[in-house]
């Protein structure tokens, strides 16, 4: 069969099928639903607002948000490779402006839907002249805005739509490695596009090496401090449990948040029933917990003062004085740049620059060691 899937890209036979003498495509079956095309555009193209930013971004930020800038003025796309905690969403403030300035449709992607919604309330407070809409699934009556803030799934309604497109996290689950995902990525581009990652593939890495690419390198965080190493603690059986719940003791004692992570969510629910025996004032978050969004903002808040979370909460979050420990971090699943994002989330408050990571694990594996030699080599471009 020599056909192409028109909405995700799809030439592989294996994946078509046939459905009242009508061909469809496996790959990209469950993408159904209005399109922006199909819908009345509420943009006014003379209408433009300034980002309401109340500090000052670092000479390297200012720099890199400038040259990404002049990127997109040339019509070059941009990769990002910079450091958790190095001020990502703020680098892209001076393009936004840019491009609705000349009425182009802005969009900005990310993998996981709870950090689009906490990126439109961020975006909605920087740019609060403007509208600023969130898009993910059973969140898709609006469709147009001045920015749109959605999920990789959720491109699939606009077809060469994006004057610019931004995508963070370029590297989590489930937009790494998913070619119907890069595909509608692509599809949805008018214009040109920013991608942002703090651990970039190599794959990714070499399609930006091009006349019509740039990549723009940030190694470390704002506040100028180095960041956290990781500390591995060699554990077996029943004395993993033990040290595990002796550190969160002494965090607590130190009004110190915590962070516990856990490959699955059977080890994380597993692992807080357990733990819930000699601690309180903790909670257990997951993919699966209808009450998420209320835990974690608690958390914020500082009514938990753990939280055993898995991947859910491996970005996007930064909170004062935060400590993290990964439990059985030498699980498959682990893998050095979910070390890496993890481990990034302490220290990116300026006024608590430091803080404890603890790989706790029967060994340490490859994937440990890459992680900890990789934050090591960031330290040494400060």
């Amino acid at each position: 069969m020599d056909y192409t899937c028109p909405l995700c890209g799809n030439k592989d036979p294996k994946y078509f099928g046939y459905r009242n003498g009508k061909i469809y495509c496996r790959r990209c079956i469950s993408f159904h639903g209005e399109m922006a095309s199909e819908t009345i555009l509420s943009l006014n193209k003379n209408k433009f607002f300034k980002a309401n930013i109340s500090y000052t971004l670092s000479q390297e930020q200012e720099e890199i948000s400038l040259k990404i800038l002049e990127g997109f003025k040339r019509k070059k796309n941009t990769l990002v490779y910079a450091v958790c905690g190095a001020g990502k969403t703020e680098l892209v403030f001076k393009v936004i402006e840019y491009a609705l300035k000349k009425g182009g449709h802005v969009g900005f992607a990310i993998p996981r839907k709870d950090v689009v919604i906490e990126l439109r309330e961020r975006l909605a407070k920087t740019f609060d002249k403007n509208k600023v809409i969130a898009l993910y699934g059973g969140h898709n009556n609006e469709l147009t805005g001045d920015i749109i803030v959605l999920t990789t799934h959720q491109l699939y309604r606009y077809e060469h739509y994006f004057d610019l497109l931004i995508l963070d996290e370029i590297d989590a689950f489930p937009y790494k490695d998913n070619p119907t995902l890069e595909a509608l990525f692509k599809r949805s581009i008018k214009g040109n596009y920013v991608m942002m990652s703090a651990t970039p593939s190599k794959r990714i890495i070499d399609e930006f090496n091009s006349p019509s690419h740039q990549i723009l390198k940030l190694f470390h965080r704002y506040h100028k401090n180095p960041l956290p190493l990781p500390k591995v603690k060699i554990e077996f059986l029943i004395f993993k449990y033990i040290f595990l719940i002796k550190k969160l003791k002494e965090f607590i004692k130190e009004d110190k948040p915590v962070l516990v992570f856990a490959p699955t969510i059977k080890e994380s629910e597993s692992l807080f029933s357990l733990v819930r025996i000699f601690l309180k004032g903790g909670n257990v978050v997951h993919s699966k917990k209808e009450d998420r969004p209320e835990i974690i903002s608690d958390f914020r808040e500082r009514k938990y003062k753990f939280l055993i979370t898995t991947s859910v909460l491996e970005r996007g979050v930064t909170l004062s004085n935060l400590q993290v420990i990964i439990f059985h971090s030498d699980h498959y699943l682990y893998t050095s740049s979910a070390l890496i994002q993890i481990s990034g989330r302490v220290g990116r408050v300026k006024d608590f620059p430091k803080g404890e990571i603890i790989y706790i694990a029967s060994k340490k594996t490859k994937e440990m060691e890459e992680s900890i030699e990789t934050i090591n080599g960031y330290n040494k471009d400060l």
